[in-house]
């Protein structure tokens, strides 16, 4: 009888694993829980004279400056309505943490290598530069966010 340790157990490739989940619009996208630091409620921000429409402005997190991507505006959506206020998600990266704006935050999920695909063709191209995959899921499907390529703003076309 053997027992698997976690030293033992596979590596999770790239597609399979957890996601924490979000809405932007009516896609749902999930972010590799490793990546996440944390979800906020909105954040007071300072605009930032000249930067990227993306770049919705500045926050204070505890002392440590978080540049803030709308991403509606980083996957050319029309814009929220003024009632609606975003949350955030903190996510790392290589450069330090960025919050992306979000309509809406979901769940923590697991997800089954098996349900796994490339993105679709016809996806539209500001949302296909920034997506690694597609989870087929019961009711939905799960668009993989690629963060690193979501927070380059020179290697996309960020408006």
């Amino acid at each position: 009888m053997t027992t698997e340790t976690a030293a033992e157990k596979p590596e999770l490739d790239e597609n399979s694993g957890q996601f924490s989940t979000f809405f932007v619009g009516d896609l749902f996208f999930g972010v590799d829980v490793l990546r996440v630091q944390e979800v906020l409620r909105f954040q007071q921000m300072t605009r930032v004279p000249q930067a990227p429409e993306v770049i919705e402005g500045l926050i204070n997190l505890r002392g440590q400056i978080v540049t803030a991507i709308d991403m509606r505006r980083r996957l050319h959506l029309p814009l929220r309505a003024g009632d609606q206020t975003p949350m955030n998600m903190v996510v790392r990266t290589e450069d330090g943490a960025v919050s992306l704006l979000v309509d809406e935050i979901g769940d923590v999920l697991d997800v089954d290598a098996a349900t796994y695909e490339r993105p679709p063709e016809n996806l539209a191209p500001a949302a296909r530069e920034l997506i690694r995959g597609v989870y087929k899921l019961k009711d939905r499907l799960l668009l993989v966010l690629d963060a690193g390529r979501t927070v380059d703003l020179a290697a996309g076309n960020a408006v």
